[in-house]
């Protein structure tokens, strides 16, 4: 199922459900051990986390019992008990190494079968611009090994066993897609055609065959003659999930632009272009920096794009351009604080979004560890904040005022400076806390179920409802 102006949801109740990786009160925080992206397997078995120090931690769901029986009355007693997945560790490997402290992986998505195992993953890495090493997408695979003593092993060249002998994986690298970027990776994107994906820096996106990892294929270039002249820069990538000639990227003016790679080889023009001219309200000096879109993502019925930018997320209509369907306000309550934001440098955080899996409710982060939910056919236009803790005895902290239900969204405010938009109306009424040093920038959800996973520094938390 998926979005639609008059789509029926439920509003949902939200609990904690658990926490990976969670620090003690008297160990040190280390900057390594941040988490900078966090992704599911496609069916939710798995869970994928990267952080600052180059690793990439895989967890696999632990609520499913092999030892069942396999009869029907079994198996419903079992679907009762199951009302949410479970995780544990399973391993980790090495992506890079952090020779500087501004490695870090910030993407990881799984490989496309049937070219590669189920247990690939991609995972890209971002640099210092100026020094000789390059960024670079690899790719490795899980392997089963025996549990043979660690000083019985082979010796270890590519392969390296992660764990010790208690972890009977290994991770083995099977490709290194080099020497096409001179930029910061921002996004990798796998193609529905299950044989090609695109990597993108602040400048270039490069198209890459799974197959062939010497060689890519330029198909968007925004590197002006002059770099004096550089007016606005690529800030994510994203491949259309049915159509495997559609490409969207979005840019720090706060555009997206849809392209399709079966007109020129060199997509530099636009098939459409969705930017949300807000005309009402004084432009100022943060205008441009608030207005960059930091993260897209494409629904699962490929008709609707979420998009976020610092002060809000927006859902857009492919056939729509000229303004989106919903916005969801998350950080207007900041406006009067931008100075300070941009003294301090938190103006240029870049929160990421997410969505359920029948493409009704959507989520995002932001400052204090809030994680903000929205479900706009629920006959509630509400915001929802979690407050990120690490107990279990923590409860999600609604607020939310019933309002009337409408039947369709173009219906809502048709006028002022939000027009033909569904906006979430109580959230700025809300006296949201603002503690800048702990931030909520990654979030993801189960593809199946109604699991969020955010990313509060070094610890990974799970909030199911």
């Amino acid at each position: 199922m998926a979005y639609s102006d008059s789509a029926p949801s439920v509003p949902l109740r939200w609990n904690f459900s658990q926490v990976l990786g969670q620090q003690l009160p008297s160990e040190p925080l280390q900057n390594d051990d941040i988490i900078t992206t966090v992704a599911f397997e496609k069916r939710g078995d798995y869970l994928a986390v990267g952080d600052r120090g180059g690793r990439i931690v895989i967890f696999e769901r632990d609520d499913r019992n092999t030892n069942v029986s396999s009869n029907r009355r079994d198996l419903e007693q079992r679907d009762f008990a199951l009302r949410h997945p479970k995780f544990r560790y399973k391993t980790e490997f090495q992506s890079h190494e952090p020779e500087v402290k501004e490695y870090k992986v910030k993407h990881v998505k799984e490989m496309a079968p049937p070219l590669c195992s189920e247990n690939m993953l991609l995972a890209e890495r971002s640099f210092v611009p100026g020094l000789e090493t390059t960024s670079a997408a690899n790719g490795y695979r899980l392997e089963w090994i025996e549990k043979t003593p660690q000083n019985h092993l082979p010796p270890q060249d590519v392969d390296s066993e992660i764990g010790g002998i208690e972890n009977p994986f290994r991770s083995k690298c099977q490709k290194v897609y080099a020497s096409a970027h001179s930029f910061n990776i921002n996004s990798i994107s796998n193609n529905s055609d299950y044989e090609t994906f695109v990597s993108a820096d602040d400048l270039r996106i490069n198209l890459w065959n799974l197959e062939v990892s010497d060689q890519c294929f330029n198909i968007i270039d925004m590197k002006p003659s002059n770099m004096e002249d550089l007016t606005e820069v690529i800030t994510s990538a994203e491949f259309h999930p049915l159509h495997c000639n559609l490409l969207a990227y979005s840019s720090s003016q706060g555009l997206i632009r849809l392209s399709d790679l079966r007109h020129a080889a060199i997509c530099d023009h636009a098939s459409r272009i969705f930017q949300h001219r807000e005309s009402n309200g004084s432009k100022s000096f943060f205008t441009e920096i608030t207005s960059s879109i930091s993260d897209i993502k494409f629904l699962n019925d490929g008709q609707h794009l979420l998009s976020r930018n610092y002060m809000n997320m927006k859902l857009w209509d492919m056939r729509r351009e000229s303004s989106p369907v919903a916005i969801f306000k998350i950080h207007e309550h900041l406006r009067p604080k931008l100075r300070e934001l941009y003294n301090n440098d938190c103006i240029f955080d870049k929160f990421g979004c997410c969505f359920s899996g029948d493409g009704l409710h959507f989520a995002s982060g932001s400052y204090s560890n809030l994680l903000r939910i929205f479900s706009p056919g629920s006959g509630r236009e509400e915001g929802i904040k979690l407050e990120i803790r690490g107990n279990s005895d923590r409860k999600a902290i609604h607020q939310a005022m019933p309002r009337a239900r409408r039947s369709s969204l173009s219906n809502i405010i048709p006028r002022g400076i939000y027009q033909h938009a569904h906006v979430d109306s109580e959230s700025h009424n809300v006296d949201f806390p603002c503690n800048e040093s702990s931030k909520l920038l990654q979030v993801a959800w189960h593809p199946t179920c109604n699991l969020v996973a955010c990313a509060a520094e070094s610890s990974l938390v799970l909030y199911y409802a």
